[in-house]
């Protein structure tokens, strides 16, 4: 097995493709066959296999999440950091903070058209940590 911390800069809330990194921790495994696994050390952003090709497909995933959990829903006791940082949580909590992506003949399995994502919860600038692990 083979293991490695990323270190993710965000610029505020929105997606950051992460797919190279991640294909970068697989192929320096040196593990031909496997599982890549990748888990996101926060509960205000998450990760996510979806399409990479139009970035249309970002920004309608962005405003649907929006409209489901608005910033700044009176109904929320935690408002410790900001509007945003129950919202944060709740996103979190309806996306996925690990995946699970095949390795085979050394690289990930994705599909033509997937990506991974990290996606960013709060509105200012933060640097996530994501863990790789590449077992095979």
């Amino acid at each position: 097995m083979k293991q490695t911390t990323l270190t993710i800069p965000t610029t505020g809330r929105g997606l950051t493709d992460i797919t190279a990194q991640i294909a970068a921790c697989v192929s320096d495994s040196g593990i031909n066959q496997g599982l890549c696994h990748v888990f996101i050390r926060h509960t205000s952003a998450s990760l996510f296999i979806n399409e990479n090709a139009d970035p249309d497909v970002q920004c309608d995933l962005e405003t649907f999440l929006g409209d489901l959990v608005p910033d700044g829903d009176p109904r929320y006791v935690h408002t410790a950091e900001g509007p945003d940082d129950m919202p944060a949580h709740v996103r979190a909590l309806l996306t996925d903070t690990d995946l699970t992506i095949p390795v085979a003949d050394g690289r990930l399995a994705l599909g033509a058209w997937q990506g991974v994502f990290l996606w960013e919860h709060r509105h200012r600038p933060h640097r996530r940590e994501v863990l790789v692990s590449v077992t095979g």
